[in-house]
């Protein structure tokens, strides 16, 4: 069993044209993820230039570590979305997230990215009867409301969704999709290098100062950029260099384990129609198969960012969780575990505009794939319009209560065993 990730040994992340960094740009990116890298293919295809800074490597945070899941929805259920913030409002954000999965795929097939997208579906299992009757009342709204269909599977019909028996029914949704997510976001730094943005990467950006009508003063250890606008692309990996965002979002662990390559026979009655599969608790396993037959298990195994030692913890209490769930796998060898940080803001939605002048886009709380894709080419847009016309623009952006956080997440323990104790009771 190795600590490193199993979509990193399937590509070449692409290394980026050495350049000198220049004075000026029109736009600053931090970050070469899939927020970022896609706001600049957008930002360079309509002539800006633009230059993306990126502390690590391409795709070195979630967009290569995560499971490779571009899923419909959002993370809230849309009963609660409603109360919240009213039926057209949630319309318009649940619609982005359909939107979102077209949006990859279309940009997959324009720059022939060859990333295994395939609309697979995804199926949300319950891990209780009253779970699955929650499953049928979102089905309905969301088939009222927005137009948009899922189907119920009930517990006798289950097995020709999943070979376990654990569950009391799912839902499915065939509009969401799989990607390899290494070779997605590579293809993404090619396509934007391709319409004239630029990528540093190992150059952390120490300080943004602001300049008056003439933009912004970025430093790097690669040298000083002026931009007339900067996007904040950081997602959980957002730091002391923007405070106001680093309070607003909650870097939160999550952890796989990923098995040798399967029989294809044990791998089709594991998994027989091949979908993104996720549980209907909070502290949730997540899993798929990969292209070649492995088996993908995730979860929040420990709250707390990636470190060796909670690694390690996670790939033991992934393993249990998945023979768990497939009892078939207890002779299957482990051959990779890491871990990533998602960012949760503190009402668990996405969030995408500007704040102090600064454009920003992030905390997809794990349904980042198809959104960050999405919300950065609408960042792009804004910053080249002047109109910003995401719906998650208009929400409110809430801080902790009482402002009782300077961004390090001093309550995770708590708030994981809060979330462990819900999943007991209800």
């Amino acid at each position: 069993m190795q600590e490193k990730t199993f979509w990193l040994d399937t590509v070449e992340m692409p290394a980026p044209a050495r350049q000198e960094l220049p004075d000026r740009a029109d736009v600053a990116v931090i970050g070469a993820g899939f927020t970022g890298l896609s706001a600049a293919r957008t930002l360079a295809k309509s002539g800006a230039k633009v230059a993306v800074f990126e502390s690590q490597t391409i795709g070195w945070g979630a967009s290569s570590r995560n499971g490779g899941m571009v899923l419909t929805g959002l993370k809230l259920p849309a009963a609660t979305l409603i109360a919240r913030y009213g039926k057209e409002a949630t319309a318009r954000m649940y619609a982005a997230s359909l939107a979102g999965i077209d949006f990859v795929e279309q940009l997959v097939r324009e720059e022939n990215i060859a990333c295994d997208f395939s609309r697979t579906g995804h199926l949300e299992v319950a891990c209780k009867t009253r779970h699955f009757d929650d499953f049928r009342r979102s089905a309905e709204i969301i088939a009222l409301d927005f137009g948009h269909q899922q189907r119920l599977i009930r517990k006798d019909q289950l097995h020709s969704e999943i070979g376990s028996s654990i569950y009391h029914g799912g839902l499915v949704d065939d509009s969401s999709a799989g990607v390899n997510p290494a070779r997605y976001v590579a293809g993404l730094a090619r396509a934007a290098e391709r319409a004239g943005a630029s990528i540093f990467e190992h150059a952390r950006v120490e300080e943004i100062q602001r300049e008056g009508a003439r933009g912004w003063r970025i430093a790097t250890p690669r040298g000083t950029l002026r931009a007339q606008n900067v996007l904040v692309a950081t997602s959980g990996y957002t730091s002391r260099v923007t405070p106001a965002l680093q309070k607003k979002i909650i870097p939160i662990g999550s952890y796989i384990i990923v098995t040798e390559v399967l029989p294809e026979k044990l791998a089709a009655e594991l998994s027989p129609r091949n979908r993104m599969i996720y549980d209907s608790k909070n502290y949730l396993y997540y899993y798929r198969l990969t292209p070649d037959r492995r088996m993908l298990f995730g979860g929040r195994a420990a709250f707390f960012p990636e470190t060796r030692s909670t690694i390690r913890r996670s790939a033991e209490i992934l393993r249990h969780g998945m023979l768990t769930v497939y009892p078939q796998l207890r002779d299957a060898k482990i051959e990779y575990v890491w871990g990533g940080t998602l960012d949760f803001a503190f009402d668990i939605m996405p969030h995408a505009g500007q704040l102090d002048g600064l454009h920003f886009s992030l905390g997809y709380a794990g349904h980042g794939v198809g959104m960050s894709t999405y919300l950065g080419d609408k960042i792009a847009q804004s910053i080249l319009s002047g109109r910003d016309e995401n719906p998650f623009a208009a929400i409110p952006f809430p801080g902790a209560p009482l402002g009782l956080y300077n961004g390090r997440p001093w309550f995770l323990p708590a708030a994981g065993l809060w979330y462990k104790l819900l999943d007991w009771f209800s």
